[in-house]
């Protein structure tokens, strides 16, 4: 599935042609070079490997050097594989011009960190108990989560408090609404995961 590597600029909204306002999201998708190509025979399956997001020298390890003079390419922030079935050469440049308006891609980001959550926010529990008879503290507590006498454990998978969010999401399904390819920008229908300036994965 060919796809590029882009950044969540923030959310805006346009206008239909029926002159519904339309809430959308503006992602910068590349310029993705290509840095490695992987073949059956040597890799055991067929892919390329972009990068995203050029970084300086003094930034990349002695691996990563190396990774990259091989490919004759500048040093790049961000690497990922995708499944494409054009030829492409090492070095080759992949723009937001891949992409038509009013067709369809899947969007891969990592949601926001909420951090340690309790179960009415983090499972959407209604609470147990109420507020009188001494109980002032049970308003938003979990209750009971498993039987004492048999089988005298907690099931694996019972949900309670813990850490929310920063988790890969994948939106499938997002119209695109407007390509730009002078100033490599997507605009997408709704919503996708991740804060501002997130790195996202669009796949078409």
């Amino acid at each position: 599935m060919p796809g590029l590597l882009g950044k969540k600029v923030g959310m805006t909204s346009v206008f239909g042609a029926d002159g519904k306002n339309i809430p959308c999201t503006v992602i910068e998708c590349g310029p993705c070079v290509v840095t490695q190509l992987k073949t059956v025979e040597k890799d055991g399956y067929k892919a390329v490997q972009v990068g995203f997001m050029p970084k300086s020298e003094k930034h990349t390890n002695k691996a990563e050097a190396g990774h990259f003079k091989a490919a004759g390419v500048q040093p790049m922030r961000h690497l990922a594989e995708f499944d494409f079935a054009e030829e492409l050469k090492l070095g080759d440049t992949l723009t937001v011009s891949m992409f038509e308006e009013n067709s369809f891609v899947d969007v891969i980001g990592t949601s926001k960190g909420k951090g340690f959550q309790g179960v009415v926010k983090r499972h959407g529990f209604g609470g147990v108990g109420q507020s009188t008879h001494g109980q002032d503290d049970r308003l938003r507590a979990p209750g009971s989560v498993g039987a004492c006498a048999y089988p005298s454990r907690i099931f694996p998978g019972t949900r309670m408090a813990g850490h929310m969010g920063q988790d890969r999401v994948t939106v499938q399904n997002l119209q695109i609404l407007k390509v730009i390819p002078e100033y490599n920008l997507l605009m997408v229908k709704g919503s996708i995961p991740g804060s501002k300036n997130s790195i996202v994965t669009i796949n078409k």
